[in-house]
């Protein structure tokens, strides 16, 4: 008979786990976002938004956004942290897409999954909207919908391929971009 220690020990990370999704452009550069955070206990890359069923990188995966789903644990990380570091990963002003990356599945959302969720993305946009009154923001607060992992090899990008992951966020003006718009917030 196992101890009431080793069971607790043997019990996953967090029992409590909650999960957000995110659309902000290149998912390789959001799983780098959230990954290495206190309290995320995943991020998957995939796609969302969508009604077509089963999309795919290299082939249809019209009228969906290239997203991320993070699972994380609330006692560690709030999901009100998370929409801080969301932000600062994101051009919320460019309505054709992210950094290099354009057309319609590299736009920004935030997908909630509940009126929690909901309220707090709803909040966290309106301090964007005033603190850049000058501008429009583009990126939404939208209802999730199934959530779409892709297999193609894209999970962990940034780790498998490091050298050119470096060269691609560099290259497509992501970091620049960032730190125009969030100045020292921005995420690198």
């Amino acid at each position: 008979m196992l101890s009431l220690a080793v069971l607790a020990a043997l019990a996953p990370v967090s029992a409590s786990a909650d999960r957000a999704i995110f659309a902000g452009g290149c998912f390789w550069c959001m799983e780098q976002a959230f990954q290495p955070l206190a309290g995320v206990n995943d991020v998957v890359s995939g796609f969302t938004g969508g009604t077509l069923e089963n999309p795919v990188y290299d082939g249809n995966h019209e009228g969906h956004y290239e997203a991320i789903e993070v699972t994380y644990d609330p006692k560690v990380i709030s999901y009100q942290q998370l929409l801080d570091i969301y932000w600062v990963n994101v051009d919320p002003f460019d309505d054709r897409g992210q950094f290099c990356d354009k057309g319609p599945s590299y736009l920004s959302a935030i997908f909630v999954l509940d009126d929690s969720q909901r309220r707090l993305a709803e909040a966290s946009r309106q301090q964007v909207v005033a603190e850049f009154a000058e501008n429009r923001v583009v990126t939404p607060v939208l209802e999730a919908t199934r959530f779409y992992p892709v297999v193609e090899g894209h999970q962990d990008y940034y780790i498998k391929n490091p050298i050119r992951y470096r060269y691609y966020k560099s290259a497509c003006g992501r970091v620049s971009r960032l730190e125009a718009i969030w100045g020292d917030r921005a995420a690198h």
